[in-house]
């Protein structure tokens, strides 16, 4: 139906996480029915993204400059690690304005499903960090899916020993949700998240 470079255009788009084919036809469209110069800003900025950002050396977030600006900002409490799955939980974090210790980026999560190891996500490099006599807590702030938890479990089962304060975030109700519209599970961790008022 499409010429071979339209077709390829279109495939690129599907490539992209949470795009469909309707939403990939969609921007292929948008991008050829645009004045050239679209186009062009949007591969340079593609290029000019993929050479300039990379990840921390410290958390492995994604940064122009190493170390990051979190890391690198000494009004920050450094005495406690926020480990986290992925670079939009930090943002999401931040976006709370009521943390301010450093992090530290898994980059996923163990799955013995989808072969993911601890071999494969930044579990070692948060060991060699705690070796800083400065950390007093590591947060683990990783979802609250099979994953997640197992995840926690087998990071807090390796730092406990080091004498290391290991805390787990709350999990349970949003705000604005209903009890009746709520699972049994988030019900289970809402009840055990319980504090005194």
């Amino acid at each position: 139906m499409y010429s071979d470079t339209v077709t390829k255009l279109i495939n690129q788009f599907e490539r992209l996480p949470g795009i469909g084919h309707k939403t990939a036809v969609r921007l292929a469209f948008y991008v050829l029915e645009s004045p050239a110069q679209v186009a062009e800003e949007m591969s340079k900025t593609l290029i000019e993204a993929k050479q300039n950002v990379k990840f921390c050396s410290t958390c492995f977030n994604l940064t122009e400059k190493d170390p990051c600006e979190i890391c690198s900002d000494k009004k920050r409490d450094d005495s406690k690690i926020c480990v986290v799955e992925n670079v939009k939980d930090v943002i999401a974090m931040e976006k709370t304005h009521e943390y301010r210790g450093l992090y530290h980026v898994l980059h996923g999560s163990i799955s013995p499903m989808n072969n993911i190891t601890a071999g494969d996500i930044k579990i070692k490099e948060l060991l060699q960090r705690l070796s800083d006599d400065k950390i007093k807590e590591v947060i683990l702030a990783t979802n609250p899916t099979v994953e997640g938890e197992a995840t926690a479990m087998y990071i807090s089962r390796l730092i406990k020993p080091l004498g290391i304060t290991v805390t787990r975030i709350a999990h349970g109700i949003p705000v604005g949700g209903d009890l009746e519209y709520t699972d049994e599970i988030t019900l289970i961790k809402a009840l055990e998240g319980r504090r005194e008022m």
